[in-house]
Formats: structure tokens, sequence, C-alpha cells
């Protein structure tokens, strides 16, 4: 009898994270761990197979000790999904030239550094799997096609964790390892807000089908609905 595949979700406390980590479980039959920065304030999973495990990403000690109990028990994993993510503290209507760099760092160092930290501490168990998947959350305001002004801390960050898809599905081909980005559009979440047009489960549609691609399926790539999009 075959294992049962193993799922990794970042941020996954609430919003689209938490919604992923169910789709998983609930449809897909996979165990997740459900990373949160405080796990006990998260409540009860929603389902049986998802356990919530302390991850904050913008922390190395903390991703390493995770890095540590995932090696030790489940010992393997198939899927990661780098979804932890903040929207920082800059508005859209704002102008460059006022932007503030020590929130452009912060929302950096969790967006696109905690995606990376998180990937370069996981890669050796994805390495080792049958069907490894790497899903970037990312979002429509770091695409070049239509970028303009505002949040830019945010739109740096997608930039570079869409870079970071790139570069990871290239170096990680002969590993058979499918790497994409995603964006999950407007939903209504707390960075969202209660106006926006997509419930969560539409939001994590997307990152739940690249993250049960099969093996002959795209990798590099930049998706919504389920379709390609420019970068």
């Amino acid at each position: 009898m075959a294992e049962q595949p193993v799922a990794l979700v970042s941020g996954a406390n609430r919003g689209i994270g938490r919604e992923i980590a169910r789709q998983l479980a609930a449809d897909h039959g996979y165990e997740v761990l459900a990373g949160a920065r405080e796990p006990d304030r998260a409540g009860a999973p929603d389902h049986e197979a998802i356990t919530y495990v302390q991850l904050d990403v913008a922390d190395q000690a903390s991703v390493g000790r995770l890095a540590e109990r995932v090696g030790s028990d489940p010992g393997r994993l198939d899927v990661l999904v780098n979804n932890a993510g903040i929207g920082g503290r800059t508005g859209y209507g704002a102008r460059l030239a006022d932007a503030d760099l020590e929130d452009i760092k912060e929302v950096l160092e969790t967006n696109l550094f905690g995606a990376l930290r998180l990937t370069k501490a996981m890669l050796p168990l994805l390495e080792q799997s049958p069907h490894p998947r790497v899903v970037n959350v990312s979002s429509g305001a770091g695409q070049l096609d239509e970028m303009n002004g505002g949040i830019h801390g945010y739109r740096l960050s997608k930039v570079g964790l869409n870079a970071l898809t790139r570069m990871l599905a290239d170096d990680e081909a002969e590993a058979r390892l499918l790497v994409n980005s995603m964006c999950p559009g407007w939903v209504r979440t707390d960075m969202g807000g209660p106006s926006a047009s997509r419930s969560v489960e539409e939001g994590a549609d997307t990152a739940v089908w690249l993250a049960t691609l099969p093996d002959d399926g795209p990798s590099g790539g930049f998706f919504r609905d389920r379709k390609p999009i420019p970068w």
C-alpha cells in the first residue's frame, strides 16, 4: 500500500492557506502539516489529517526546527505550499518617493526570503519524493506585465517570488520537482477584505491543482484559474 502523501502549507492558520490545507486533506487524501506562528491560537483543524505546527518563515531557527521535525516525523515531504505572506503598511496610493524602506524590508523578509528560507530547508526531503511539488502563492500585483504603483514592498516581494519559481524549476528539473506560482485573485480574507470578489475556496483552487499535478504537468509557470498568465 502506498504511503499517504505529505504536504506542508505555510501561513495555514487562516484564509487561503487554511483552505489549501483543508482541500489537500479532505479532497486529496494528504497528511497536511499546517504552519502557523502561533498554532495554539489556530483553533481546531478542519480535518483529522491536518496537524498544526509552529512555523515563522521569517525566523531561521523556527524553519530549522520544523525541518528537523518533518525529517523525523513523518520522515517525508511531497508538497510544499509557500503561502505565508504579509501586505505591509504601504497602500495603493503611495508614491515610491515616500516609501518606508523598513516596511519594504519587513515584507520582503516574510514574502520572499521566508519562502526561500523554507524551500531551501525542505528541498532535501522534497528531492526524495517520487512526486515532489512546490507551489508559490504569488499575486497579480507582482506581474511586470501589468505593474503600476503603490504597495511597493508587496509588489517587489511577489516579483521576487515569481523569479524564485523560475530559478527553482530550472534547478530541480532533473529531480522531477514541479515548481509553479499562482495568483489566487482578490479573495475575501483579512488581507483582501470583505468586499473582495472571491471566496477562499475559489482562491485556494489553483494552488491545490498545482500541488496535485500529474508528473507530466507544467513547471516554471504562473497561473490563475488553472490557466497560464503573463509574468
